[in-house]
C-alpha cells in the first residue's frame, strides 16, 4: 500500500477551491488503495518560496511518502523549469507523482514518457528566455544605453578624497554619502 502526500495550493483570490482539490485527491487515493499520510494546503499566488511544498518534499526525502498527489500541475510548479526540477528530484528519490486534472501519473511508463516531454519543453523555455535576454541587451547597446550597474560612488570621488584628507573614517564617509564602504576603499586606493 502506497503512502500518499497531498498538495493543495490556491491563490488568495481563489481560496474556495481547497476543499474541491482535497476531496478529489482523497477520492483518487482511496480508489487507488493509497493511504493519505500527509496533506498540505498552501495559500499564495506565485510565491517564490513555497514553504509547505518544501515540507512535502522533505517528507519525500525522509522516505515518509511514496507518491505526491496534486490537483493540477500549475498548483505544484511555478514554471516548467521548477516543475521539472522537482519531478526529477522525486523520481531520483523513487517517489511517484500524480496530477489529477492532467491525468499525469509518473508511476506508469506513459507518465514517465510525459515527464521526458516536459524536460524538452523546459529546455525550450530556457532557450527562449536566453534569446530574449540577448536580443534585449543587443537592442539596448544599439540605442546607446549603458549596461551594468550605474556609476554612483565614482560621482562622489572628489568628496570622498576631501573627507578622507580631513581625517574622517572610511565607514563614516560611506554613511554620510550613502554609498558602500567597499566603494570608498576602492576610490581611495585608486588615487588619481
Amino acid at each position: 500500500m502506497l503512502r500518499a502526500g497531498l498538495y493543495a495550493r490556491v491563490s488568495t483570490l481563489d481560496q474556495q477551491t481547497v476543499p474541491l482539490q482535497t476531496r478529489a485527491m482523497r477520492d483518487y487515493a482511496a480508489r487507488r488503495g493509497w493511504t493519505v499520510v500527509m496533506q498540505v494546503k498552501e495559500i499564495g499566488s506565485g510565491a517564490s518560496q513555497r514553504e509547505k511544498r518544501e515540507k512535502l518534499l522533505e517528507a519525500a526525502r525522509r522516505r515518509e511518502i511514496d507518491v505526491v498527489l496534486v490537483w493540477r500541475l500549475d498548483r505544484w510548479g511555478r514554471s516548467v523549469t521548477d516543475l521539472l526540477a522537482t519531478l526529477q528530484e522525486l523520481e531520483h528519490l523513487g517517489v511517484g507523482f500524480v496530477s489529477l486534472t492532467e491525468g499525469l501519473d509518473l508511476t506508469t511508463p506513459a507518465g514517465r514518457a510525459m515527464a521526458g516531454l516536459l524536460a524538452v519543453f523546459a529546455e525550450f523555455e530556457r532557450e527562449i528566455l536566453r534569446e530574449r535576454v540577448r536580443a534585449g541587451l543587443a537592442h539596448a547597446r544599439q540605442n546607446g544605453q549603458r549596461l551594468g550597474r550605474p556609476v554612483t560612488a565614482a560621482l562622489h570621488a572628489d568628496q570622498i578624497r576631501k573627507f578622507h584628507r580631513a581625517g574622517i573614517s572610511k565607514a563614516e564617509i560611506a554613511r554620510r554619502l550613502q554609498i558602500g564602504r567597499t566603494s570608498v576603499r576602492r576610490i581611495l586606493a585608486a588615487r588619481p
